[in-house]
Parts: C-alpha cells; structure tokens; sequence
C-alpha cells in the first residue's frame, strides 16, 4: 500500500484520463512567477518535469526559454505535443537525458509524484553549474459548502478509501509537502540553501467552470463515470446555494533552489 505520494503511480498517471478537460479546466501559473523562475534560472534551457498537457511550458516558451518537458503518461504527452511542446514519455526518476543539460529544470503541480531526494538528485545530474531547480503548485480552498460536498461524494463512492477524523486544510498539507520538497533538495547535497516564494491572486468560477475543473482532480479521476457524476451533482447544488458562482482565492507556492 503507497504510504508517500511519489508511491502512487496509479494517481499520478490517472490524469490524462480526459487531457482535454485538464488543459481546458486547469488555471496557468501567475505571470509573477513565470517572470522570477527567468530571470533566476542562467540561461534559457528549461526541462519540465510532469509537464502534463504543456501548461507551465506554453508560458516559459513564450517567456523565450527553449523548453523540453518530461511525463510518465503518453496522453498528457501527446496533448502538449500538439500545442507545439516537445515532450519525452517517462517517469522522471527513470528518464535518460542522454547527456543534455539544462539551465533550468521545473516542475508544476508535479513534484509531489517524484521521490523527493532521488528526484532533487536526478536535477542536480542535468543542472548546468548554478542552474536553477523551480518547484511550485497551487494552493486553493474552496467555499465550505462545495468542500463538504465533494467528501460526501467521495465518501459514498469508495468507502473504503480512508478520510483521517481531523482532516487538514490545504495550506497545512502544502506547507508540509513544500518542507518535504526543500529537505529532499537539503538532502541531496547538491544545492544551495532552498528559498520560498509565494504569489496571491484570485479567480471567480461559475458552477460550469468549477464542475469542469473538479474532474482533473485527484479524488476524481480515478472514480468511476456514475460515482463522479454524483459527487458533481453535489457540488453543483452547493454552488447553486450560493449563487451560482464563488471567487477562489489561489496562492501558488514555489521552493527553488540554484545548483552548487
């Protein structure tokens, strides 16, 4: 049984289950951090690792890096292909670079699939000297009401799948897998000291919006096609009790750290 997210293969390559959806649903990273991984990282050469359907990569590429983005899921690959991201299928762990370098290597939403120390590791062997490793993600809590009808649904679905009696919010389980990130990078003896980053912002969703990203969800992409159609039906009537739309407020956290 998986005791670490890195353990859960099954999870991490469920989400090109509809890469579409996930393109579509799935919010960019703010043009704050785009612009900070740049000017920090020393040249222009980006590897994206989990690059999923090329969100993060379409904004270095257009930021003028050269990106090369890594996936273990050959749907999520072809997805980033087609919007013009070239894209190698592999677990990052396992991927041969072939003896390429890189001023850069990222990782959006992602980082938390690769074993932490044997991930910063594999960075570091790419990593020209000084090259920047930049890992970020999304931290959001939604409105109590659609938080709770997503537990319920999910909860209805698998009853086997355990909820812990004290569930933590979202900021604490980030901040306690962002540590991790940044004791993995201490622990691989390859890099400076870790910094922390964090950019806020906000983004108003109606009820179709919300009910189109929900689906790329962890909890979700594994369930079957009636048990997520309840948990939506669920939502949705949640959203519907508070008007019809919310506003989200997002803070996207990043650990980087430069290449000794």
């Amino acid at each position: 049984m998986p005791t670490q997210p890195h353990e859960a293969r099954l999870f991490a390559e469920s989400f090109g289950v509809d890469a579409r959806r996930y393109d579509r649903a799935r919010p960019e990273y703010p043009a704050e951090l785009v612009d900070r991984v740049v000017a920090a990282s020393p040249g222009p050469d980006f590897l994206d690792v989990g690059c999923g359907t090329g969100i993060a990569a379409r904004q270095f590429l257009a930021a003028g890096r050269r990106v090369l983005g890594v996936d273990p899921d050959p749907r999520m690959a072809a997805f980033a292909r087609d919007t013009g991201v070239d894209v190698e299928v592999a677990k990052f762990e396992d991927w041969d670079a072939g003896g390429r370098t890189f001023d850069a290597v990222v990782a959006g939403q992602s980082w938390h699939w690769v074993d932490p120390v044997a991930g910063a590791g594999k960075a570091a062997g790419v990593l020209r000297l000084r090259g920047l490793l930049a890992l970020f993600a999304h931290v959001f809590q939604p409105p109590v009401p659609v938080a709770e009808a997503v537990a319920r649904g999910i909860r209805r679905a698998r009853p086997e799948w355990p909820f812990p009696a004290e569930p933590k919010s979202p900021a604490e389980l980030y901040e306690i897998m962002f540590t991790k990130f940044a004791d993995g990078i201490r622990d691989s003896g390859r890099f400076a000291e870790p910094e922390r980053w964090s950019f806020a912002w906000e983004q108003a969703y109606t009820r179709d919006e919300w009910l189109d990203l929900l689906p790329t969800t962890g909890g979700l992409t594994r369930l079957e096609p009636d048990a997520q159609a309840d948990v939506l039906a669920g939502v949705g009537a949640a959203i519907d009790a508070l008007g019809g739309s919310f506003t989200l407020s997002y803070s996207t956290l990043a650990v980087v750290a430069a290449k000794a």
